[in-house]
């Protein structure tokens, strides 16, 4: 099994992720395309301490984006994907350090 630091790659902050975490204690992450959700599940538990309720997945699709200069050109966003992670709602995973 590979190393939860392996597994989530960074938290995804907006405003819409923030408004999960207070209302919902849903709390969004990108992590490895290969990853499972049972992988996300452990690892999000080893590296906060906290009980994980649920995971959610999803693979976010690239979007086409024009670059202006003096050739114009197309190029595309990543590909990535997105786990969103409920916990109790009596906790709370610090984003802070990460």
């Amino acid at each position: 099994m590979r190393r939860p630091e392996e597994i989530i790659i960074r938290p995804i902050i907006t405003e819409k992720t923030n408004r999960l975490m207070e209302d919902y204690k849903k709390y969004t992450f990108e992590v490895a395309l290969d990853a499972t959700k049972h992988e996300i599940k452990h690892a999000i538990e080893k590296l906060f301490g906290v009980k994980v309720l649920k995971v959610n997945t999803m693979i976010v699709k690239p979007k086409k984006k024009r670059v202006i200069g003096k050739f114009r050109r197309y190029g595309y966003t990543r590909a990535y994907k997105k786990a969103i992670v409920t916990i109790p709602m009596d906790k709370e995973i610090d984003l802070t350090g990460v």
